[in-house]
C-alpha cells in the first residue's frame, strides 16, 4: 500500500505543477515531486545497490534517495529565487500577470536576464542537466515502475515544462537562452558518451534519459519551444517503454542488472524482445517512428 500511496502523491504533485496558474502554485507541484522522487527511490530502504566510479561498492537505496533530494533542492534555491525577482519586478506570481507586463518591456533587460538564469538553475536541478545530473543515474536504485514513470517520464521534464511555459520571459533573455543551449547539447553529448560504457541495463536507460533531456533544452535554448514539448511527449513513451521492457528483464534475470551476463534472451521474452526493439528503434530516431520526428524537428 506504500508504494501505491507514494505513487499517486506523486501523480497529484504532477498534476499540481502542470496545472497551477501561477508560479507559487507551480512551485508547490515542483516540491512535491521532489519529496515523492525521495520516497521512491529510497522504497527499499533496506537494500543496497551497486554504485558505479572508480571503487564498486555498495550503498543503501536511502543514499540514493538523499543524494536525490539534495541535489534537487539546489536547483529549487534557484527557482526560489527568481520567484522573489519576479514578484519584486512584476508586482504578482500569476502568470497572466507577468507576461502581461514582461511584454511591454524591451529586449536585453538585465534583470529578465537574472529570472531567465536562475528558473534554469531550478530546471538544471529537476531536469538532470550538467553540474546537477549526477543523482538521476543513482535514482535506478528504486523500483523499475518508478524509473518509468517519473525518471523517463514527468519530474525530470518539469524543468524543460517550466521553460515552456515561461517562453515569453525566455524571449525577452536571449543570453540565457544561448547558456541553456549551450548546456543542453553538452549534456546531451557527454550523458550519452557515459552511457556507452554502463553496465546496468538500467543506468544505460538513465544516461540516455539525461541525453535526451539535453536535446529538449536543447531545442529551447534556440527558441524551439513547440519542438522541444513534441520532443518531451515523444521521449515519454518510448523510454517509459524501455524501462518497463528493462524491468521485465529484470524479472526474468531473479534481479541480475548486469547487462553482461545476459544475452539470447530473444527465445525465453519474445514479447518483451519486441516491444524492445520498437522502443530502441524509437529512441534511435528511425522513421516511421515518432522518435523520427521530434528528434528530425529539433
Amino acid at each position: 500500500w506504500r508504494f501505491f500511496a507514494y505513487l499517486n502523491l506523486f501523480i497529484f504533485a504532477m498534476l499540481n505543477l502542470v496545472l497551477a496558474d501561477n508560479f507559487l502554485l507551480m512551485f508547490l507541484g515542483w516540491e512535491g515531486v521532489g519529496l515523492c522522487s525521495y520516497l521512491l527511490i529510497g522504497f527499499w530502504h533496506d537494500r543496497k545497490f551497486e554504485t558505479g566510479g572508480y571503487k564498486p561498492g555498495t550503498a543503501m537505496t536511502g543514499d540514493a534517495a538523499k543524494k536525490a533530494f539534495v541535489v534537487n533542492r539546489i536547483g529549487d534555491f534557484g527557482f526560489l529565487l527568481a520567484m522573489f525577482l519576479i514578484v519584486v519586478h512584476f508586482g504578482s506570481l500569476n502568470f497572466d500577470a507577468v507576461f502581461g507586463r514582461a511584454a511591454a518591456l524591451s529586449e536585453g533587460n538585465n534583470a529578465m536576464l537574472w529570472i531567465g538564469l536562475l528558473l534554469f538553475l531550478g530546471a538544471t536541478g529537476k531536469s538532470a542537466q550538467i553540474p546537477l545530473f549526477v543523482w538521476l543515474p543513482d535514482a535506478m536504485a528504486g523500483p523499475t515502475p518508478v524509473s518509468a514513470l517519473i525518471h523517463a517520464a514527468t519530474m525530470v521534464t518539469a524543468g524543460v515544462y517550466m521553460v515552456a511555459r515561461c517562453s515569453v520571459l525566455y524571449a525577452l533573455a536571449p543570453e540565457a537562452l544561448q547558456v541553456m543551449a549551450v548546456v543542453g547539447a553538452f549534456t546531451a553529448l557527454m550523458a550519452a558518451t557515459i552511457g556507452l560504457v554502463q553496465n546496468d541495463i538500467k543506468k544505460v536507460l538513465a544516461y540516455s534519459t539525461v541525453s535526451q533531456l539535453g536535446y529538449m533544452f536543447l531545442a529551447m535554448g534556440v527558441a524551439a519551444f513547440s519542438a522541444g514539448i513534441f520532443h518531451l511527449l515523444t521521449h515519454a513513451f518510448f523510454k517509459a517503454l524501455l524501462f518497463l521492457g528493462s524491468g521485465a528483464v529484470i524479472h526474468a534475470m531473479h534481479g541480475e542488472q548486469d547487462i553482461q551476463k545476459m544475452g539470447s534472451l530473444k527465445h525465453h521474452m519474445p514479447t518483451t524482445y519486441k516491444t524492445f526493439l520498437i522502443g530502441a528503434i524509437a529512441i534511435a530516431g528511425i522513421p516511421p517512428f515518432a522518435g523520427f520526428f521530434s528528434k528530425d524537428e529539433i
